[in-house]
């Protein structure tokens, strides 16, 4: 099972009420990277809305942090969790992946969702939640994929159109496609076009994490696509447990089925809390017995 962290990159994450800068965040990659993480994940928000700051909260672009992670590690892989596809066109979008990976040495995870969070849509003016359904972001999925895949694409749909779009230089290998979802329909598109699929957020595989691990097997059944086809990524939320804790957690996420836990530090990533985590990854790799308490 691959492990993988969210840096600090929005208010709420650094000391005060700012965002952390670029230096911040670039440092924390390096470490994670060093310290032998799979993954690191970067979150796409607008305008997120931080109760604890009482009103919205700075957050960085999310396009922009993935080409200049790219450019600033070596090994470690690269995902968006998740990009609003609403938000780009999805042949846009396709080229921009292309150009990321090949900055990364192809080390990018695109992984995109349908968005939710209704203040960012309106302040930034893209269309309200009944403007959104399930529909166009399946129609963009017709332009996207392909694209990713190297094929020329022709397309007309209610939402979205292409015509002989292609992307040249073209894509060097296939970039692994993640989706979020939860609902039925959206499940059922997930299990028909992403290479991955991510749910989160979770703490333990308790009762509500194994009711969605077992929708999306119904929603591959239902496509026709073995359960071990499409990587299952899982959102887990790490406070100031012990390093014997999270590796117990490690072990329990693994047993229920996910094949790459995405961390995310609660109430912020630290130096201090990232290094337990890898602690406790290295304990889990080695398959060293776990003793809760010790």
């Amino acid at each position: 099972m691959k492990i993988g962290v969210e840096p600090p990159v929005a208010a709420g994450d650094a000391d005060g009420q700012d965002a952390p800068r670029w230096p911040a965040i670039r440092s924390f990659a390096e470490r994670a990277e060093a310290l032998g993480f799979d993954s690191i994940w970067v979150p796409d928000h607008l305008l997120p809305h931080l109760d604890a700051l009482g009103g919205p909260g700075a957050i960085h672009e999310a396009w922009t942090l993935v080409a200049a992670l790219a450019a600033s590690t070596s090994r470690i892989e690269i995902g968006t969790l998740v990009i609003a596809l609403p938000w780009r066109n999805p042949a846009l979008l396709a080229k921009m992946a292309v150009e990321a990976d090949e900055v990364s040495g192809g080390r990018l995870i695109l992984g995109i969702g349908t968005g939710y969070h209704e203040p960012e849509f309106a302040a930034f003016g893209y269309p309200p939640a009944d403007d959104r359904p399930v529909a166009r972001f399946e129609e963009a999925l017709q332009i996207l994929v392909p694209l990713l895949r190297g094929e020329t694409v022709t397309f007309t749909g209610r939402f979205h159109a292409a015509h002989e779009a292609v992307l040249l230089p073209p894509p060097s290998r296939r970039i692994p496609l993640l989706i979020a979802a939860r609902g039925p329909r959206l499940l059922r598109v997930t299990a028909r076009w992403a290479d991955a699929w991510n749910t989160a957020w979770f703490h333990t595989p308790d009762e509500r994490f194994e009711s969605r691990m077992a929708a999306f097997d119904e929603a591959l059944a239902a496509e026709g696509r073995p359960t071990n086809e499409v990587v299952r990524t899982v959102g887990i939320r790490v406070g100031d447990e012990s390093r014997e804790e999270i590796t117990e957690r490690l072990v329990s996420f693994e047993a229920k089925g996910a094949d790459h836990l995405i961390v995310r530090f609660e109430p912020k990533p630290t130096d201090v809390r990232l290094e337990r985590v890898a602690a406790a990854v290295e304990t889990y790799r080695a398959g060293m017995p776990v003793a809760v308490g010790a």
